[in-house]
């Protein structure tokens, strides 16, 4: 399907760059590096609807690959290898959302522009796959455009349109704060490895934040501890403190989650922890053959596992 709308809310257009008449057709393949939270906190209720949240996040090398192709003419198509009914390809997708609010910025106009998605970052899973697919194609665009609109113009458009696009901009190792579009950034995590787990369902992010009061949450991340940790390069330090919030608020499948973290810790895992808003559980390790074996273990009773590593903010540029 293609679209020609010009408009996303949110995004100023005061400085657009000189539209540039068409050229041949262009084309790049990049790759979209999902997020982890080593900690997640909700601080408040905001007078908007959304939560302050006070979040250590982590990109690692689980990825899905982009290609963006423009050729002379008009609108954006996008298309995924997912074969997912319920995972849109028109302007519900957030790459495409990227895509509009791009040229809108911008105002290039002259270009159809076509965005291929091989999924490999599972959907639904707290991974940030969306909003990782949406931040490498905008910085692709940036790229193949020349429009040289530096990073902190493509954080502005890409809070337009998701809470974690930011973060995943910027990448590497960040404090998230606000709605997650607050960055602070971190020193990278010591060489260690990441076990990533999904059992078989996904849970309602606005209904997570329902259950949750934020008043009377009783066990929070020592987040200034993690900070500390990571300044100091104490890979055991930071896995002692991985923490989600919302794991005393699941409203089922508890059990698994349970049962994953276990897992991973019985196998070798320093720590474990809930990301996002779920289901997938995250294990840190220091050995990489303890996290293969982590790994094989779990794959006999869940699909969707992942070996990965940490990634850092160079990697993305």
């Amino acid at each position: 399907m293609l679209y020609s709308e010009n408009r996303i809310n949110g995004v100023d257009n005061a400085k657009r760059i000189r539209p540039i008449p068409p050229i041949d057709t262009m084309a790049e393949t990049s790759f979209a590096y999902a997020k982890v939270n080593i900690s997640l906190d909700i601080i408040s209720k905001r007078s908007d609807g959304f939560h302050n949240m006070k979040m250590v996040m982590q990109t690692v090398s689980l990825s899905d690959e982009i290609t963006v192709r423009c050729e002379p003419g008009a609108g954006i198509s996008s298309s995924t290898d997912t074969g997912l009914s319920y995972l849109p390809v028109d302007r519900r997708n957030i790459a495409v959302k990227a895509a509009l609010a791009f040229f809108d910025h911008t105002g290039i106009t002259g270009y159809l522009t076509h965005i291929n998605i091989k999924k490999e970052i599972p959907v639904s899973a707290g991974l940030g796959g969306g909003s990782a697919d949406a931040a490498c194609v905008l910085r692709m665009l940036d790229r193949m455009f020349d429009s040289k609109l530096g990073q902190e113009t493509l954080k502005t458009i890409g809070k337009s349109i998701g809470s974690d696009v930011p973060f995943c901009i910027v990448g590497g190792t960040c404090l998230a704060e606000g709605r997650g579009e607050v960055l602070t950034e971190l020193p990278p995590l010591p060489r260690c490895y990441f076990v990533i787990c999904k059992p078989p369902f996904s849970y309602s992010t606005p209904e997570l934040f329902s259950l949750t009061q934020c008043e009377k949450i009783r066990v929070r991340p020592d987040t200034e501890g993690l900070i500390a940790s990571l300044m100091n390069g104490n890979l055991s330090g930071v896995a002692r403190r991985m923490y989600n919030v919302f794991e005393d608020y699941l409203p089922w499948g508890k059990q698994d989650i349970i049962y994953i973290k276990n897992s991973l810790l019985d196998n070798g895992a320093l720590g474990a922890t809930m990301t996002g808003s779920g289901p997938t559980v995250v294990g840190l390790f220091e050995s990489a053959d303890y996290a293969r074996q982590a790994y094989e273990k779990l794959k006999e009773n869940y699909l969707e596992c992942y070996l990965a590593q940490p990634m850092n903010k160079e990697s993305l540029e």
